[in-house]
C-alpha cells in the first residue's frame, strides 16, 4: 500500500515544478516515479539537478538559468553541463552559436521546447538565437548520449536537449526586466500572469520582449530580435491531469559577423576580415575592425564591374521569422491508465547567405558550336545570375553587379507525440507510443539588390524577387522537400529487488520518408544547381549540351530500422545508485545530402546515401543528498556510416563526406557541494576520444599525377590520412566550475570553464597555402584551434529585505578576463587541393570560424508585482 502511495503521488507529481526531467508530457509521465521515489534531492544543489535515472542527465533550474544574463539563449546555460560544449557568437545570445554534445555537432543533438522539436528538418540545424526567453525556461534538461522512444527525432545521436516552459503563478503577477550593456545592448521584457481566474483552476500568461545591441567587432552590423509567448494551462481534477496551449513568434533582423578564413599568415597584404582572402585576427586588438563602402558608378557604354562593396559577410542579412502553437495534455482514463498527447505546429521563413556577381547580359548554354550557334539565356548558371536586362540603370547590358542571394527556407511542420501509459501494477508499467512528424520544407534563392552603401534593400528577396528579361524569378535553387516520420514505440518500466534495482527498456521503429522535388539541374557531386528560373522555358536540346548535368527530378527515400534501449538504476544505499545504459540510435541523412545524390543516376553506389547507425553505452555512478550531489559516467560510442557536414559560407552550402565506422568514448561527471548554507560549489568536466578507423578516398589522381602528392597513375584513388586520427571540430576535454556565495540578499556568483584544443581537420594536420613556386606548403595555421578558458561573473542584489521580494539588481560580466580564442566551427575533413589544369595545383581556402565573443557588461534591473 506505501508503495501504491507513492506512485500515486509520483503520478501528479508532473504538475509540480522541478519534477518533469524528461521531453514529451508522456515521458515526463512515465518516468516520474524514478524521480520522486529515487531521489533524495529533487530540487538540486544551486539549480543544477542529477535525476536518479537510468541515463546519465544533467538539469539546470530557473535558479542557475536566471544568472546567466538578461535575454541569453538557454544553450549558453547547459555550457555548464559536462559533455556539453557550446560557443556563443556574440555576448548576449541573439546571434547564433555551435553547439556540440559528447563530440556531435548540432545535427546529431535533438533539440525540443515542450518536447515540440525544434531541429531543421532539412538538415537537422539547432539555431539557438531564436530559443525561449529564459525568464520562461522552468528548467532544462540534457539527455548524454540517448533520447527517450517517443522523441521525433532524425537524428540523435549526441544527445537530446529539453526546455520546458513555465506553467505560471496561481496569482495575479506582473514582471519586467530592463537591461542594458556594452555594444549599445538594450532588452525590455514584460511578463503578466493572470493567475487562477477560473472555478476550474485556469491561469495563463503572456509576455513580449525586445533586443537590440551593435554586432561587436565593427561598426556597421546590427542585431534586433523580438518575441512574443503566451500560455494557458487548464488542470483536469486534482490527479496531475491537464491541457495546455501556448504560442511563442520570434523575429531576428541580424547581421552576420565574425565569419572569417582561418589563416593567420601576415604576408601578401592579408589583414583581418571577412572576405576569404583575409586571415582570422593575430592579437585581441584586431577583432574590431572599421567597415565602409560604395558601390562602383554606373558608366554608359562601358563594361563596370561590380566591384567588392557588399559582399563581405557583416554586410549580408541573417533574418528569421519563427512562431509555434504547442498543446501538451495527460487524461486519466481509468486506474492505471493515462493518455498524453502534444500535438504542434510550427513556421519557420528564413535566409541565409551572401551575394553573387549578376550579369545584366546573357549566359551561352552551347559554347562550344562558336559564335555561328550561339543559345543566350537568362538563369541562374555557374553560381551567378544573368538578368539579360540593365540592372544599374546606365542604359547598357555590359555590366557586373553585386545583388544579394540569400538562400531562402519557409517550412511548415505538423506534429504530434502520444502515448498511452499502463500500471501493471504498483511495480511494473508500460507504455506504448506513437509519433508523427511532417515538414513541408521550401528552398529557394530569389535574388535582391544591393544599395550603393553595400546593404541590402530588403530582408527577405522573396518578397520582392528580382526578375529576368523573360519575367521569370530568378533564383539559385529551387527545390521543395517534405521530412515524414511515422513512429512506433514501447517501453517497460520495473522495480524489482524491494525497489533497489530499475529496469527501463524500450523500442522504437521509426519510419523515414523524405519526398524531394529538385526543379534546377545538378551539375556537381557536391550538389551545384543550374536553375533556368521560375517558370522559365527549358531548351530541350539541354542535356544534349550539358549532358553531365542532371535533369529536374523527383526522388522518395524511405529509411527505416528498429531501434532497441534498456537501461538499469540499482540503488546501494538510498543515496547512491549505479546505472547502465545501452540505446542503439539511427540518423537519416538530411535533404542537402540527399538532394546532392540527385547528381548520380537512380541505383548507382551514389544515388542512396546510407544512414548512420550508433550502437552507445553508459555507466556511472550517481550519489545525491541535500548538501552533496555527484555524477560520473564512462561512455562509448560505435559510429558506422558516419556522415559529417561543413558549412561552406562562400557557397552558402553544406559539403558531406562519409567518415565510415568511428569509434568515441570519454568520461562526464559532476561533484556539487554546499557545505554551509552562505556557499555552493559546482565543478565538471568531460573528456572524448575519437577514432576514424579508416583512410577516406577524396578523389582520383588526375591526368596530370604531379598535381597531386602520392599519385603515380591517372585515375588511382586518392586518400585523406584520417585512419586513427580524431574527428574535427570538438574539444578534446572540458574542464570548468562554478561558485556562489549568497549572504543578506547579495549573491556573488563566478564561473570559469576551460575548452581543449580542437582540431581543424579530421587528418589533424596543420592548414597551408602554396607559394608561387607551387606545391611547396606555407603553414598558415596549426593542426588545432588551442585551448581556452573562459571566466564569467555574476551578481545580485536583492530588495527582498527592503520588502520588495521581487525585485533584484543583476550585473553581468561574460569572457571578464577579455580572452581572445577561436570560436565556433564545425570542422572539415581535410583540406584539399585545387587542380587548375596546369602543371600547379593549390591548396584550398581554409574554413570559416567565428571570433570569439569579447567581453561584455550589462546590467538589468528585475521587478516582479
Amino acid at each position: 500500500m506505501k508503495n501504491f502511495l507513492m506512485g500515486s503521488v509520483a503520478f501528479a507529481a508532473i504538475a509540480l515544478p522541478g519534477a518533469a526531467f524528461a521531453q514529451s508530457t508522456g515521458s515526463q509521465d512515465f518516468e516520474d516515479t524514478i524521480v520522486v521515489t529515487g531521489a533524495k534531492a529533487a530540487n538540486g544543489i544551486g539549480g543544477v539537478v542529477l535525476p536518479d535515472v537510468t541515463k546519465a542527465k544533467g538539469v539546470l533550474t530557473q535558479e542557475i538559468i536566471s544568472k546567466q544574463g538578461s535575454g541569453n539563449t538557454i544553450l549558453n546555460a547547459i555550457n555548464l553541463i559536462p559533455g556539453v560544449s557550446f560557443q556563443n557568437n556574440d555576448p548576449y545570445g541573439s546571434a547564433g552559436g555551435t553547439l556540440n554534445i559528447r563530440g556531435f555537432g548540432p545535427d546529431r543533438v535533438s533539440l525540443t521546447f515542450d518536447g515540440m522539436p525544434l531541429n531543421d528538418t532539412g538538415n537537422y540545424a539547432i539555431y539557438s538565437n531564436q530559443q525561449l526567453d529564459p525568464e520562461l525556461i522552468e528548467e532544462v534538461n540534457v539527455n548524454l548520449g540517448s533520447t527517450d522512444v517517443d522523441s521525433p527525432t532524425a537524428a540523435a545521436s549526441g544527445g537530446t536537449v529539453n526546455y520546458r516552459s513555465m506553467n505560471g503563478s496561481d496569482d495575479f503577477k506582473v514582471t519586467m526586466v530592463g537591461a542594458a550593456g556594452e555594444y549599445n545592448m538594450f532588452r525590455m521584457f514584460g511578463l503578466v500572469e493572470t493567475g487562477v481566474f477560473t472555478p476550474f483552476g485556469t491561469k495563463a500568461w503572456f509576455s513580449a520582449s525586445t533586443t537590440r545591441n551593435d554586432v561587436p567587432f565593427n561598426n556597421l552590423g546590427k542585431i534586433d530580435k523580438q518575441q512574443y509567448n503566451g500560455k494557458i494551462y487548464q488542470p483536469i481534477g486534482s490527479n496531475g491531469d491537464f491541457v495546455s496551449i501556448a504560442g511563442h513568434w520570434n523575429a531576428n533582423r541580424n547581421n552576420f559577423f565574425g565569419s572569417l578564413p582561418l589563416r593567420t599568415d601576415t604576408d601578401q597584404g592579408r589583414v583581418a576580415g571577412s572576405a576569404s582572402s583575409n586571415r582570422f585576427p593575430i592579437t585581441k586588438d584586431e577583432r574590431f575592425y572599421s567597415l565602409s563602402c560604395t558601390a562602383p558608378t554606373a558608366n554608359a557604354g562601358v563594361a563596370d564591374a561590380a566591384g567588392s562593396c557588399g559582399t563581405l559577410f557583416d554586410y549580408r542579412y541573417n533574418p528569421s521569422d519563427t512562431g509555434n502553437i504547442r498543446i501538451n495534455s495527460r487524461f486519466t482514463l481509468a486506474d492505471g491508465l493515462v493518455l498524453t498527447v502534444d500535438p504542434s505546429y510550427q513556421y519557420v521563413k528564413a535566409n541565409g547567405g551572401g551575394t553573387a556577381t549578376a550579369r545584366e547580359g546573357y549566359y551561352d548554354i552551347n559554347p562550344a558550336s562558336g559564335a555561328a550557334n550561339v543559345q543566350n539565356m537568362v538563369g541562374y548558371f555557374g553560381g551567378a545570375p544573368y538578368f539579360g536586362r540593365d540592372l544599374n540603370g546606365d542604359g547598357d547590358m555590359l555590366d557586373q553587379v553585386n545583388v544579394l542571394a540569400p538562400s531562402q527556407t519557409t517550412t511548415d511542420r505538423f506534429a504530434v507525440i502520444s502515448s498511452l501509459r499502463y500500471d501493471i501494477n504498483e511495480h511494473h508499467r508500460i507504455r506504448v507510443a506513437y509519433t508523427f512528424d511532417h515538414g513541408r520544407h521550401r528552398q529557394t534563392g530569389e535574388v535582391g539588390l544591393v544599395a550603393p552603401s553595400g546593404i541590402g534593400t530588403a530582408y527577405f528577396p522573396v518578397d520582392d524577387p528580382q526578375l529576368d528579361a523573360a519575367g521569370n524569378i530568378l533564383q539559385k535553387r529551387d527545390r521543395l522537400s517534405y521530412a515524414i516520420l511515422n513512429q512506433f514505440s514501447a517501453e517497460y518500466l520495473g522495480e524489482f529487488l524491494d525497489e533497489s534495482l530499475t529496469v527501463q527498456a524500450g523500442l522504437r521503429a521509426p519510419f523515414f520518408k523524405r519526398k524531394l522535388q529538385n526543379n534546377c539541374f545538378t551539375s556537381s557531386a557536391s550538389g551545384f544547381v543550374e536553375c533556368f528560373g521560375t517558370g522559365a522555358d527549358i531548351p530541350s536540346n539541354i542535356g544534349t549540351l550539358n549532358p553531365a548535368w542532371a535533369a529536374p527530378q523527383k526522388r522518395t527515400y524511405k529509411y527505416d530500422k528498429l531501434l532497441p534501449s534498456v537501461g538499469l538504476n540499482f540503488k546501494i544505499t538510498p543515496e547512491a545508485s549505479i546505472f547502465a545504459n545501452y540505446s542503439k540510435g539511427l540518423s537519416v541523412p538530411g535533404t542537402d545530402s540527399l538532394y546532392n545524390a540527385f547528381y548520380f543516376a537512380r541505383g548507382s553506389e551514389g544515388a542512396n546515401p546510407a544512414p548512420e547507425t550508433t550502437d552507445s553505452f553508459d555507466l556511472g555512478a550517481r550519489y545525491t543528498t541535500s548538501k552533496f550531489q555527484a555524477q560520473g559516467s564512462f561512455w562509448y560510442t560505435n559510429y558506422k556510416n558516419r556522415l559529417a557536414s561543413s558549412y561552406d559560407p562562400e557557397l552558402n552550402a553544406a559539403v558531406y563526406r562519409n567518415l565510415g565506422t568511428v569509434e568515441k568514448y570519454g568520461f562526464d561527471g559532476s561533484i556539487s557541494y554546499t557545505p554551509v548554507q552562505y556557499f555552493t560549489m559546482y565543478v565538471f568536466g568531460s573528456y572524448l576520444k575519437s577514432k576514424i578507423k579508416d583512410d577516406i578516398q577524396v578523389g582520383v589522381c588526375p591526368a596530370n599525377v604531379s598535381l597531386v602528392a602520392g599519385c603515380a597513375t591517372a585515375g588511382d584513388p586518392v586518400y585523406a590520412a584520417t585512419a586513427g586520427k580524431r574527428e574535427s571540430g570538438a574539444p578534446v576535454y572540458t574542464l570548468g566550475a562554478r561558485g556562489e556565495v549568497n549572504v543578506e540578499g547579495v549573491t556573488l556568483g563566478i564561473q570559469a570553464k576551460r575548452t581543449g584544443k580542437r582540431y581543424v581537420y579530421d587528418t589533424n594536420l596543420p592548414t597551408y597555402r602554396n607559394t608561387l613556386a607551387a606545391l611547396t606548403p606555407v603553414q598558415i595555421y596549426g593542426a588545432a584551434a588551442p585551448a581556452y578558458t573562459l571566466v564569467d561573473l555574476d551578481a545580485r542584489f536583492s530588495l527582498e529585505h527592503f520588502g520588495a521580494p521581487g525585485t533584484w539588481f543583476q550585473l553581468n560580466v561574460s569572457n571578464l578576463f577579455d580572452k581572445f580564442y577561436v570560436g565556433g566551427f564545425g570542422g572539415n575533413l581535410n583540406q584539399t587541393v585545387n587542380l587548375t589544369g596546369s602543371s600547379t595545383g593549390t591548396y584550398a581556402n581554409p574554413g570559416f570560424v567565428q571570433i570569439g565573443s569579447p567581453r561584455a557588461v550589462s546590467g538589468s534591473l528585475h521587478v516582479s508585482f
